[in-house]
């Protein structure tokens, strides 16, 4: 069972509507040295769809991170990032919030409800290739880790 897991690509969800940053995005993503596979949605109510597998999305694979644009078509990029982080059985999928906006309150908002990180566009190709390593990290500890066993069971 483990040696699956850790065979298993990592599973990326990007939402972005605009071609040239999912253009972007989708080239610095294939940069990274581990195995990974990026599903791209265009838009708040294909990201919901995603991550809760409704629709045409039933079997989709659950997502080990989220990238995210903020303005979104249909439904708002901070309304998809809270409607993940409310839920008991999404909340633990790291959300990465990739924007042109650099608006303070974007970004207060964003942390209240528990983004992982929060990027500016144009991106800066090392620093994102760096988080994407570093979250890659998290998820493979996470994993490995077994879940506690209670004494006596």
């Amino acid at each position: 069972m483990w040696g699956e897991m850790i065979g298993r690509p990592m599973e990326i969800l990007l939402v972005e509507d605009g071609l040239v940053e999912a253009r972007l995005s989708l080239a610095a993503i294939g940069r990274c040295t581990f195995k990974h596979r990026v599903t791209l949605v265009r838009d708040g109510q294909e990201a919901l769809d995603f991550v809760f597998q409704r629709g045409i999305y039933r079997q989709a694979p659950r997502p080990d991170l989220v990238l995210l644009d903020l303005r979104l078509p249909t439904i708002d990029g901070l309304e998809v990032l809270a409607e993940i982080k409310n839920d008991e059985g999404l909340k633990s999928i790291p959300v990465v919030i990739m924007t042109a906006s650099d608006d303070e309150q974007d970004r207060v908002t964003c942390k209240k409800q528990g983004v992982d990180a929060y990027i500016i566009k144009p991106l800066c190709l090392e620093k994102f290739l760096a988080l994407l390593a570093q979250l890659k990290q998290f998820w493979q500890n996470e994993m490995l880790q077994p879940d506690p066993v209670p004494n006596g069971k």
